[in-house]
């Protein structure tokens, strides 16, 4: 029986832009796109897409510590049948303009490593503006080894300014093993917010403003998370700032090297 585990609407987040469901598929299951740009994107299992009078073949992962997938993307306006077995992400941002479907070969999927010593993690680059073209819609995924912190040092992106852009963000997190980690978000005096959540697989924090950061992830249990941004902008832009307070961290990582546990995927 097909069924979206998740979904998260801008309705139901209260805010304008962003969006996510996961669909847990055995068969097909027909994705009404209405006013946002779609993507599906593997966590685990493979499927077919056919919208458009296209058809895409996604070979997809066995999950998300394997391997990067490769995709689709929907366009607004669209009724996709997708078919096969797995779990599926549908990261959403309402737009007004209607792009091609397209296909997202893992190939083509930018991965890169950031931070060094205990703030290293991997972070694969699916939908920016420097990797595939949509119109608002803004999608990576960071991997972090057991112990290590990642999203840190705090930033934040709520603001339209020179270096920053005003963007929502969801983050949607699987832990290996069953294990769990923690997320923390806080605010300036002017717009407060005071978050600090235990998370476990399926599980998400939604981040309408402030700083955010570190995710961290308990030790013996790997974390993920699938980062999904929309906003208001004319540029499609991820610009961030971060915490004045903890932004020398970046200075320190220059005398370590990177954790010989990434990249995932490969030699371990």
């Amino acid at each position: 029986m097909n069924q979206f585990s998740l979904e998260i609407t801008p309705e139901s987040a209260g805010w304008g832009y962003s969006g996510l469901r996961v669909l847990e598929l055995d068969g097909a299951e027909t994705v009404s796109t209405g006013d946002a740009e779609t993507l599906v994107l593997p966590l685990s299992g493979s499927c077919s897409v056919s919208v458009d009078g296209e058809t895409f073949e996604l070979a997809g992962r066995t999950g998300v510590f394997d391997a990067v997938t490769d995709f689709a993307y929907l366009p607004r306006d669209a009724e996709a049948v997708v078919t096969g077995r797995g779990r599926f992400a549908l990261p959403s941002a309402k737009t007004s303009k209607r792009l091609p479907a397209r296909y997202g070969p893992a190939g083509g999927v930018p991965t890169e490593l950031r931070g060094a010593g205990n703030c290293s993690r991997q972070v694969n680059n699916y939908c920016l503006p420097h990797t595939f073209d949509a119109d608002q819609l803004l999608v990576c995924e960071v991997l972090t080894p057991g112990g290590n912190w990642s999203s840190y040092p705090p930033h934040k992106h709520d603001e339209a300014r020179e270096g920053e852009s005003e963007l929502e963000e969801i983050y949607y997190f699987e832990v290996a093993g069953g294990g769990m980690g923690y997320q923390r978000v806080y605010g300036t005096p002017e717009r407060p917010i005071d978050v600090l959540e235990e998370v476990r697989s399926g599980d998400v924090v939604l981040i309408p403003h402030g700083w955010h950061g570190p995710s961290m992830a308990a030790p013996g249990y790997d974390l993920y998370y699938l980062n999904v941004m929309a906003g208001p902008g004319p540029e499609r832009a991820w610009l961030i700032c971060d915490d004045p307070a903890h932004a020398w961290v970046r200075q320190s990582w220059e005398s370590h090297d990177v954790d010989p546990r990434l990249p995932f995927g490969g030699p371990r």
